[in-house]
Order: C-alpha cells, then sequence, then structure tokens
C-alpha cells in the first residue's frame, strides 16, 4: 500500500508500505514505524534502530527527526489506528463495542453463543482471545494496540466471521486503540472504581468509557445499555441527545425488561417482558449478575435486527463463560466456584450473587495484583467481609511489589480475615472446610492460567488446584 493511501494525504516521496508497527524491534524492510509517546519513553528515540532495520517511513509527533518521509501527527496512537484500519481493511459485518467494568467477557461470549444459535458464524474478541469456531488466537490485552486489533479484525473476517462480540476497555478508549473499528453497536454494563493507577480518578475513567458512544459509534448505529448498572443513565442521556437507536435491559430497562428472577440451586428462573409478551427464562448460571449479562448480550443480538421472539428463548441454552462463576467442583454437598472478580464491586456482587444459592455459608478466597489501584484493596477486604461468612485472603499475582505488603493493605479492610500467602495452599484449605450446603468462592483470577510473581509467570489454574484439593478431600 503506497504511503498517501495509508495516511491519507498527499506523500512525496510516496513509498510503498508493506507492514507498519510501534514496535522498533518488529521494524522490517518496507515498514512504517510508529513513534508513540510513552510513560515511560518517547518512541521517536528509536526512529535510528527503525532506520537501520529498513524502516521506509514515521509517524509521529512534530518535531522527530528522520531522513526517512514522515507523517506528523500531534495523536499519532490514533492516526495509527486510522492506518491500521486501511492497511488491514477487513472486519466483520457486524461489529458490538462492548465497555463497562465488570460483565464485558461474558456479555461477549454470550453475544457470539446466540448469535451462533441463530445460525451465524460469530466470534469474541477479549480478554479470552479472540475466538470463533473457525478462528482462534491469544491475545495479551483486553482490546490489543491497533495494528495487532485490525490485523484480528481482518483475519476474523477472512475466516468467514460476520458477527463479533468486542470488549473495548477503557485503556484502549484512552489510547484510541479501537479508533477505525466499524462499530454497529456499543453496549455498556456497569462503571465501579477501576484501574485507577492509569486514569487520575473515578470521572476521567468513565470519561474513556465513554468515548466508545460520543466517539466511536456512527450515528446509525444501536446503543444497548444495562440500565441496573451504575452509571447506566448517563450513558443513556448520550445516546438520547446523539440520536442513537436506544436499547434498554435489565430491571430498569424497558425494551427487555427483568420482571422477577428467582434463584434455583442450577441457575436462575427469569422473567422477561419485551414487546408486550412476558417470556419465562431458564438460565443455566449461577449469580444474579448473570441475568445483566444475558440480557444486555441478548439486546445486542436484538440491535443486529433479530427479534425478541427469536431470541430470548435461546437463553436456556447458554454456556458458562471460563473464569465467570465457573462452578469448579462439588464436594459434600458444596459447591466450588471461580470467578474473576478483582475489584470491590465485583466482589460484592459476586459474593451477593453467589448467597442465594448457598443454605450454609459462603466462604470466599480473594488477594489483589501487585503494581494496580493499591486504592481498592481495603475496598476488596471490606467487600469480601460483608458478603462472606469466612473470608481467606491469598496472594493474587504479586507482580514485583511484597506479597505480604499487599496482603496487609487487604487485611486492612477485613481484619478478622484468615491469612494464607500460598494460593495453592489457600484454596486447599478453603475446600476442607466445606460442609455440606457452602460454596466457596475463589476470586480474582478467574480463566488465568499463571500467577506472575516479580517478572515470572508461574503455571497456576484456580480451577485445576480446586479440582485438585476437591478430588483429595473425596479420596
Amino acid at each position: 500500500m503506497k504511503l498517501s493511501a495509508l495516511a491519507a494525504a498527499p506523500c512525496n516521496p510516496d513509498p510503498d508500505i508493506k507492514g507498519l508497527t510501534p514496535d522498533s524491534r518488529a521494524v522490517k524492510a518496507g515498514f512504517l514505524f510508529a513513534a508513540l509517546p510513552g510513560e515511560a519513553a518517547d518512541g521517536s528515540a528509536f526512529i535510528p534502530q527503525a532506520e537501520k532495520a529498513g524502516a521506509a517511513a514515521v509517524l509521529a509527533r512534530r518535531g522527530a527527526k528522520t531522513s526517512l518521509p514522515l507523517i506528523v501527527d500531534e495523536e499519532p496512537r490514533q492516526r495509527l489506528a486510522q492506518m491500521a484500519a486501511r492497511f488491514y481493511p477487513r472486519q466483520p459485518q457486524v461489529i458490538a463495542g462492548i465497555t463497562g467494568t465488570n460483565g464485558k467477557t461474558s456479555t461477549a461470549v454470550f453475544a457470539a453463543a446466540l448469535w451462533s444459535m441463530l445460525g451465524l458464524n460469530a466470534g469474541s474478541l477479549g480478554t479470552l482471545g479472540a475466538l470463533s469456531e473457525t478462528y482462534r488466537r491469544k491475545l495479551h490485552h483486553t482490546t490489543p494496540e491497533p495494528v495487532t486489533l485490525h490485523e484480528t479484525l481482518d483475519q476474523m473476517a477472512g475466516a468467514g466471521v460476520t458477527h463479533l462480540g468486542m470488549e473495548v476497555s477503557s485503556h484502549a478508549l484512552a489510547q484510541f486503540r479501537a479508533d477505525g473499528v466499524r462499530f454497529s453497536a456499543a453496549a455498556f454494563t456497569n462503571i465501579t472504581q477501576d484501574h485507577l493507577d492509569y486514569h487520575a480518578d473515578l470521572a476521567g475513567y468513565f470519561d474513556a468509557k465513554k468515548r466508545l458512544f460520543l466517539d466511536l459509534l456512527p450515528v446509525s448505529g444501536s446503543a444497548v445499555v444495562n440500565m441496573d448498572g451504575e452509571g447506566s443513565e448517563e450513558v443513556a442521556k448520550i445516546a438520547r441527545e446523539r440520536g442513537l437507536k436506544l436499547i434498554t435491559t435489565g430491571a430498569g430497562g424497558e425494551t427487555l425488561r427483568l420482571a422477577a428472577l428467582k434463584p434455583q440451586p442450577g441457575g436462575l428462573d427469569l422473567v422477561v417482558e419485551a414487546d408486550r409478551r412476558r417470556y419465562d427464562v431458564k438460565l443455566p448460571l449461577i449469580g444474579a449478575f448473570q441475568a445483566e449479562n444475558a440480557l444486555l448480550a441478548a439486546g445486542i443480538v436484538i440491535a443486529s435486527g433479530h427479534l425478541a421472539a427469536d431470541v430470548l428463548p435461546l437463553l436456556q441454552r447458554l454456556p458458562g463463560v471460563p473464569g465467570r462463576m465457573q462452578h469448579a467442583a462439588e464436594v459434600g454437598g458444596a459447591g466450588i466456584y471461580v470467578d474473576y472478580a478483582h475489584t470491590p464491586d465485583a466482589v460484592e456482587t459476586a459474593l451477593a450473587a453467589i448467597r442465594p444459592h448457598a443454605s450454609g455459608r459462603v466462604i470466599a478466597i480473594i488477594g489483589a495484583g501487585g503494581d494496580r489501584d493499591r486504592k481498592k484493596r481495603p475496598l476488596m477486604g471490606a467487600a469480601a467481609a460483608r458478603g462472606a461468612d469466612h473470608v481467606i485472603v491469598t496472594d493474587d499475582n504479586p507482580r514485583n511489589e511484597d506479597p505480604s505488603g499487599i496482603r496487609r493493605e487487604v487485611l486492612a479492610g477485613c481484619p478478622g480475615a484468615e491469612e494464607i500467602g500460598d494460593r495453592a495452599e489457600a484454596i486447599a484449605i478453603g475446600v476442607a472446610m466445606l460442609r455440606k450446603g457452602d460454596v466457596l468462592l475463589i476470586a480474582g483470577k478467574g480463566h488465568e492460567t499463571g500467577q506472575i510473581v516479580g517478572n515470572e509467570t508461574l503455571p497456576f489454574d484456580d480451577v485445576d488446584v480446586a479440582r485438585q484439593a476437591a478430588k483429595e478431600i473425596g479420596t
């Protein structure tokens, strides 16, 4: 592709561009190197390295020095995303962007499952990777950097994927990673405290989320909003002011109204009202919040052109999502569940959701990640103390921090909790405590298969560890 076509601007000289990357180490002959400003270093410092590797052009802010053709942009991250969308032009026909603090992964997976049940080649893209029946790719971020993102979208379209539920993180929105994605719908789950190690405050975090509805969703698109989530009224207001088609879900919704919910041992009995009709739905998922995610996913599918009468009956066939209130094992009439809850609100929500399914005690195992938002640690401890009968505080990806220091900060919110630093030991002790009717919730890591200690990722899977502990108890 000519540089002028890639940049959508006249260029002289106008070399052929064979690839693009923001990583100087990945530059190959004929590539455009995007010299992006970073927190630790400015990408313009690596322009000489890119030149030596055979770069054909550079994208950078004003003032960058290079002998190569230079595209100047004061917001090079956004320009790179736009270029990536031109370089990798194919995308699934229907893309629903899903943002919010909690529930993005479940909503994306549920939407893909519903589309698939309707006979479409559908997929999801986010924390679990890029997944469909015809495509699979592991991703390192919920929403990857724009070159990887647009390459993935192009490959998914090439693999026949026509409908996609895509998680859009606050980091991605703040860094323009999702610019250039042709969204036909945008969905909002909720807003609660998270990522304040990156965003200045909760308002800044919410502002990043709103970009999906303000800047990236075209006026022809649909906004799908969970009206039971914090921040929903503000997002719905944005949709109305922009003249977007608005679909609202949940107990406070109008399009898909959750009229009743009753927990059962193996799931939830729902009554949903839509188009002046009543639908009785048996949702095979644990936790009342699952109803919010399922209805939001149904709203996304309806926004893509399907009737509520065709979509809602399919909810009873929804699969569980790895690491999202996932049933790991059963021991002596007690259930063991693994969930990705790693924020105060998510911990509180998960415990409140699991309580109706326990006739005995609720035991919670929690931790907090190192090198991340420290403010939420005591809040997570307090949420666990409120929602569980017994709390075990353990390690959860301590990274480069002192694990005992992290545990102390969590314990400040639940001073009566039991402290067991070794996560495998904590899970084993939690399982051993179980009696008939109890429920154990192992929170924090969810689907993850590694424990990050220092700069090393050690193999660790909560589900596998819990199953092994249950097996040993059983024998």
